[in-house]
């Protein structure tokens, strides 16, 4: 992997930490990530008895505890050097829990409102606004970005591929690079 090639992944990554990291304090830990189940909560008024909800709190749970797994830290906060480095290690281990594809489909299932296994645009612009708070001027330019086979819609399949990209993939302009903005 070329160090080019790596800053892309390292970028991308920056970007995650630092929309993860809500209370700006330089640190993700166990809080993040539950402001971030409940952002998806609320956006989507979910209860908690809620099977999307109970396996969203399930793989937030095993990710955060899979990241300081590789982290190998001692205590409950991951600096953005620490994060990185531990999701790096988390994406391609998939001895315990594949931990791209598994928070991928529970994402996918919250967002996919209809059930019909697909994203509509307006899915897409409610997931924007209602969990990221953004009302982005280019959301129909990524949507038709995500939407790689043209079909107006994000399949499961198309979805799932590009958080693969996101944690995975060196080319800037993969889909999945658009997760938390262009790189």
């Amino acid at each position: 992997m070329t160090a080019a090639a790596q800053d892309v992944i390292t970028s991308k990554l920056e970007r995650t930490f630092d929309t993860m990291d809500s209370n700006s304090d330089g640190h993700v830990d166990w809080q993040d990530y539950q402001r971030l189940a409940d952002r998806y909560i609320s956006a989507y008024k979910l209860t908690k008895d809620d099977r999307r909800t109970r396996a969203l709190h399930a793989f937030c749970q095993m990710h955060w505890l899979e990241l300081l797994r590789h982290a190998g830290v001692d205590g409950d906060r991951l600096t953005k050097d620490q994060f990185i480095a531990a999701n790096r290690l988390s994406v391609i281990d998939t001895n315990r829990l594949n931990m791209t594809e598994g928070g991928a489909h529970s994402i996918f299932d919250i967002i996919d409102v209809d059930g019909d296994n697909q994203i509509s645009k307006a899915e897409f612009v409610h997931f924007l606004k209602g969990v990221w708070k953004t009302d982005t001027p280019d959301a129909m330019d990524m949507f038709a970005q995500l939407d790689t086979d043209g079909d107006g819609a994000i399949s499961r399949e198309e979805f799932i591929r590009a958080v693969r990209e996101h944690f995975l993939s060196n080319d800037p302009d993969a889909p999945g690079g658009l997760f938390f903005g262009h790189v």
